[in-house]
């Protein structure tokens, strides 16, 4: 058993550079398992100057000099940041009380509807099994509340932690962008000059990653802000609140759009029951479905991503287990990394 395990690594690990990948890997796993609460500003700072740096070479593409292209991207970042902090937040979490104090109300009507069904249909759906259903709803619902309660409770503890980071992350944003290069060219300096694995990894990751995430980004902004103009227009209930799931359902391949249809027919239907407005909501609602996905994906993802439907839904239920709602959204791109990885592995040990 040792021979074989032994003829395991001598096979797949003999190449230096093979090693140094693998050794710089499990480093960064490391790092960020053990020390990602101590670090998250650092790790939110990185991923933000990333997602805008594209924005500072397209200005330097026009001839502006780096400096000025940091400090105009940086003042555009600082003002985003502060419409979400103190005009969209506000409103999704009035929003979101709103909700859950409405949806006993919203249950009991739908218990109302299904009530119908059974006298309707007594074969199918039965009077106990709804009464179940609605009970172990009504709990879920006291749960909800109680956390909802618990968080807020808790947020007044944390908010001198959280106006920390509400400095420190631009801070270190500006920093990144404007010295990233610097601290990158200082990082590499530790590593051998012979490099090719990684160089190629480096090269297939920036390539298909800086195009998945950007326009990620990109598509959740304009899916949330046409929902948020269309349920608006419609006169549609927790038009905010549903905009922001709608938006952050793209995250979610295949599924994602197919979950968010359910709490917007729930609300459209308490709100106007089975009427033309309720029609027209589901209608508008699949139109821009539609439009994500048969036009504004094209458009954003001009090289897609190569991985198999499995692999990606695999990928987003492991890395969504671990780090949650960051683990979803990376989950395509770690799931790049593995294949980069695979690709790149040195073609003389596989040969045989």
């Amino acid at each position: 058993m040792f021979k074989v395990f032994r003829a395991w690594l001598d096979h797949f690990f003999a190449d230096e550079q093979a090693l140094l990948l693998v050794v710089l890997l499990a480093a960064g796993l490391t790092a960020i398992l053990m020390f990602g609460s101590t670090l998250a500003p650092v790790f939110a700072s990185m991923i933000l100057a990333y997602l805008t740096l594209g924005l500072v070479q397209w200005l330097e593409r026009f001839g502006v000099n780096h400096l000025p292209a940091v400090w105009g991207i940086y003042s555009l970042f600082i003002a985003l940041l502060m419409a979400f902090v103190f005009i969209v937040l506000p409103l999704l979490w009035h929003q979101a009380t709103d909700f859950l104090s409405n949806l006993p109300l919203m249950l009991e009507k739908l218990r109302g509807l299904f009530m119908l069904l059974t006298e309707q249909y007594p074969k199918l759906v039965g009077a106990d099994q709804i009464k179940q259903i609605a009970d172990a709803a009504m709990a879920e619902i006291g749960n909800a509340g109680q956390l909802l309660v618990s968080i807020s409770l808790a947020s007044i503890g944390q908010s001198l932690t959280w106006l920390v980071y509400l400095v420190l992350v631009p801070i270190l944003v500006f920093f990144f962008l404007k010295d990233g290069h610097m601290m990158v060219h200082w990082l590499t300096s530790f590593l051998p000059n012979e490099r090719n694995v990684l160089s190629h990894v480096w090269l297939e990751m920036d390539q298909q990653i800086a195009n998945y995430v950007r326009g990620k980004v990109v598509e959740i902004v304009i899916v949330g802000s046409v929902t948020y103009v269309a349920f608006l227009w419609l006169g549609l209930s927790y038009a905010a609140l549903l905009a922001m799931i709608v938006g952050l359902s793209v995250l979610i391949p295949y599924i994602g759009a197919t979950l968010v249809t359910i709490p917007v027919a729930l609300i459209g239907y308490v709100q106007w029951g089975v009427s033309t407005e309720f029609y027209t909501l589901m209608i508008v609602y699949g139109i821009i479905q539609a439009l994500d996905g048969n036009v504004l994906v094209p458009l954003l993802f001009s090289e897609a991503v190569n991985l198999h439907p499995v692999a990606i839904i695999v990928a987003v239920l492991f890395f969504g287990s671990l780090w949650g709602l960051w683990g979803v959204f990376f989950a395509i791109p770690l799931a790049t990394l593995i294949k980069a990885v695979m690709n790149a592995w040195p073609k003389k040990l596989v040969a045989d």
